[in-house]
């Protein structure tokens, strides 16, 4: 699967939308999801990414220990190394597909 480095401009600013949930793996026996390499839970939360006067919403995936105390709704964030990952799924005949973004961590923007 491609990851794709987002790279950044200095003017970007991104917002807390909500706060992390653990990611769900199974949704029949509610495992959360790990990562591969490192066997650390995933949490996502859903990002204001800002930049020249318009808005898009995002829903990052970041470990735990990426997560640091003091994250609240409507604090600024930096996701420290940002990939996109493109996907696409056939279920019951309908394509769906999208972009799942993952960081190794966020940083508060003081």
């Amino acid at each position: 699967m491609t990851r794709i480095r987002v790279g950044l401009l200095p003017s970007t600013m991104f917002m807390v939308g909500t706060l992390p949930v653990p990611k769900i793996a199974d949704q029949e026996t509610g495992k959360i999801a790990q990562d591969r390499d490192t066997g650390e839970d995933l949490f996502t939360l859903t990002v204001f990414l800002m930049e020249d006067g318009r808005a898009e919403q995002m829903k990052i995936t970041v470990p735990k220990s990426g997560l640091p105390d003091g994250l609240n709704l409507g604090v600024p964030v930096r996701p420290m190394e940002l990939f996109a990952t493109p996907w696409a799924r056939l279920f019951n005949g309908q394509l769906s597909d999208g972009v799942a973004y993952r960081a190794a961590a966020l940083e508060l923007v003081k």
